[in-house]
């Protein structure tokens, strides 16, 4: 089996020549923290590791979460050989390479190869589809890792072809452990006496990230210097200075990514948009990916405006694919303008208070039956039970309109959808109120 780990095996651990998150990478799953869902007794990816039963995967994460040292991990429990490219630095030349030699194992040595790719949302189509073929085939088993949402940065077509498992962000916990395990198990650090003053502001510093957990520790040592009987002593002032904290606008993995994304939002559900131009330009300055930004202007169209004005989410959907087409600089301006508009725009949330009942509903009556007049009748035998017998079509009606009932008998008198008193949803609820009202007259 290729060796997965050579720069360990060939640089000795005391040299500290390798980073301290390399050093410390894990060879087993009982060195591994966090993911507790994916790789504890019974869970997905340690029956995979037992039964030797690997199959392509995603793992969609925030950084430093453990998504390359989990593939490494399968690769070595499943005796696979094991590739890794990157797909910033990638393409389909290198990816057609790997598919050659791992046809070549497969058919001389019966070996199965894994392909991990870091950051696989980078690829583009063209790149995602030279993949398809060998996915499907088993030439290949396909280990993915991405920061971003899937459904939408991988194609359709692969991403059937594969399991998507979500990595959540380190908890106080699991980033207690990997501290621990660096202070006393690193073959460098142990010798060495170490005392950090504030380690719940390293572990908040970290974000989640067991990567920038580790390298904020060892900038912070290297910061620091030993007192005079060789105690090293990591102040709260080494570690801000370690995260760069106070020089830091935006921290695209950390705290200030979800306060700023937060105070964004926030200021477009409330309608001003000085605030959403604020928070936005920092994030833009700090590198935040605009189809993120673009994305959550989408679901805050439907979300937080809706009906109040329909054209808000033709507006934030044009928004998401005019970034993609024009990206950055320019797409400052695109975004900009979408955010004023969905900040001047009024608002209801009627939309999604009504699906959030409904769904409610399902979940406290599921599978309440279709009523008979509403049911579809392809066959002979069904006409003849009455199946959609008695439905009325609406056009054949004044006002387009029939009093029939279209909820299960149970739920017949339910309102989910409100409209409000906002933009174009009153026209929608003097519409919806006169034609409930002519239901209820008839019934």
């Amino acid at each position: 089996m290729t060796d997965l780990f050579p720069e360990q095996e060939s640089a000795h651990p005391a040299s500290g020549s390798l980073p301290l998150a390399e050093r410390l990478r894990p060879r087993a799953l009982s060195e591994f923290f966090g993911q507790e869902h994916l790789v504890g007794p019974e869970k997905p990816l340690r029956l995979m590791i037992e039964q030797d039963q690997l199959r392509s995967i995603i793992f969609w994460g925030p950084p430093g979460t453990g998504k390359t040292t989990l593939a490494r991990l399968l690769a070595h429990q499943s005796k696979s050989e094991f590739f890794q490219l990157n797909a910033v630095s990638s393409g389909v030349k290198e990816v057609r390479e790997v598919i050659g030699k791992a046809e070549r194992l497969l058919k001389i040595k019966k070996r199965p190869t894994i392909l991990f790719i870091d950051e696989i949302h980078r690829f583009n189509k063209a790149q995602q589809d030279a993949l398809l073929h060998s996915v499907e085939d088993g030439t290949i088993t396909l280990i993915g890792a991405t920061t971003e949402n899937p459904s939408f940065e991988v194609i359709s077509p692969l991403l059937s072809r594969t399991a998507v498992y979500i990595l959540e962000p380190l908890g106080r916990k699991e980033l207690e452990g990997i501290l621990q395990r660096a202070l006393t198990g690193d073959e460098v650090l142990k010798k060495r006496k170490i005392v950090v003053e504030d380690p719940t502001l390293l572990m908040l510093m970290s974000g989640g990230d067991a990567r920038r957990l580790l390298n904020g520790l060892e900038t912070a040592l290297r910061l620091t210097r030993p007192s005079n009987d060789g105690t090293v002593v990591i102040t709260k002032v080494k570690i801000e200075e370690a995260f760069q904290r106070k020089h830091s606008l935006y921290d695209k993995t950390g705290e200030q990514h979800y306060d700023i994304i937060s105070a964004f939002i926030k200021s477009l559900r409330g309608s001003d948009p000085d605030g959403a131009l604020y928070w936005m330009a920092r994030m833009l300055d700090g590198g935040e990916d605009i189809k993120f930004i673009a994305r959550r202007m989408l679901i805050l169209a439907s979300e937080d405006v809706g009906n109040a004005d329909p054209s808000a989410l033709t507006i934030a959907t044009s928004c998401f694919t005019a970034v993609d087409y024009v990206g950055m600089p320019e797409a400052r301006i695109i975004l900009a303008q979408t955010a004023c508009y969905l900040s001047s725009a009024p608002k209801s949330n009627a939309a999604y208070l009504g699906i959030e009942s409904a769904i409610d509903d399902v979940r406290k009556l599921p599978n309440l039956p279709v009523p008979l007049h509403l049911r579809n009748a392809p066959t002979k035998l069904m006409k003849e039970l009455g199946y959609g017998a008695e439905y009325k079509y609406s056009h054949d009606f004044e006002d387009h309109f029939s009093d029939q009932q279209y909820l299960p008998d149970n739920l017949k008198d339910r309102t989910y959808y409100v409209p409000t008193e906002m933009g174009r949803e009153k026209e929608i609820k003097e519409r919806l109120e006169h034609l409930r009202a002519k239901r209820k007259k008839k019934s």
